[in-house]
């Protein structure tokens, strides 16, 4: 991957976006030194335009943004960071550092929010008690919902019908924790049939 640090004063742009979400969190610049650094240390770090010095982004909060991929434009003057955010982004206690702090593609937050349960019980928590009774319980609760969005469908009840669609989407996460498939891998399947023309 080839980066034109000659424009800018030897800066380029670092668009910083939710490996996961795919939101876009925050606007950072990086010399080649912040670049190599966050390359090693998988911490994301900028070059600091006011401090003028490398800033890796939670060295004084803890909410550092772990990298997953980095890529560039088409021209190599622009960076686009792919990170898991720890803690809020934006100095605000924001989310994002932009006005778009929405539930746009919740269902990566919620499979995030399953994966944590799983890997960090919490006691009283219907997820833990799901999981902990097996892979057929799992898979009978997502039978159970299916049927029930089925039942909904043919009443004109919008409402319900909603909550028990987000019943079985919810119960298909927790079925897809419990066989360690992430969301992602289907996505990926839907995107491939789809670019096969199905």
């Amino acid at each position: 991957m080839k980066i034109d640090f000659t424009k800018s004063n030897g800066l380029v742009p670092a668009i910083i976006q939710h490996y996961l979400t795919g939101k876009i969190l925050m606007l950072g610049y990086m010399n080649e030194q912040a670049y190599k650094q966050t390359m090693k240390e998988k911490k994301v770090t900028f070059f600091s335009r006011s401090k003028q010095r490398l800033w890796t982004k939670g060295e004084i909060s803890g909410n550092y943004l772990y990298l997953n991929d980095i890529c560039t434009d088409c021209d190599g003057d622009t960076l686009l960071v792919k990170a898991n955010p720890q803690g809020p982004v934006c100095h605000t206690g924001g989310k994002t550092c932009f006005k778009n702090d929405s539930l746009d593609h919740f269902i990566y937050q919620l499979e995030s929010i399953i994966q944590h349960r799983q890997q960090h019980p919490q006691e009283g928590s219907y997820t833990n008690q799901l999981l902990s009774e097996g892979i057929n319980r799992v898979a009978q609760k997502v039978g159970e919902e299916a049927v029930e969005v089925v039942i909904e469908a043919k009443d004109q009840n919008k409402e319900l019908f909603k909550n028990e669609v987000a019943d079985l989407v919810y119960h298909l996460l927790v079925l897809l924790r419990a066989k360690n498939i992430s969301f992602k891998e289907i996505d990926k399947v839907l995107q491939e049939r789809h670019n096969a023309g199905s």
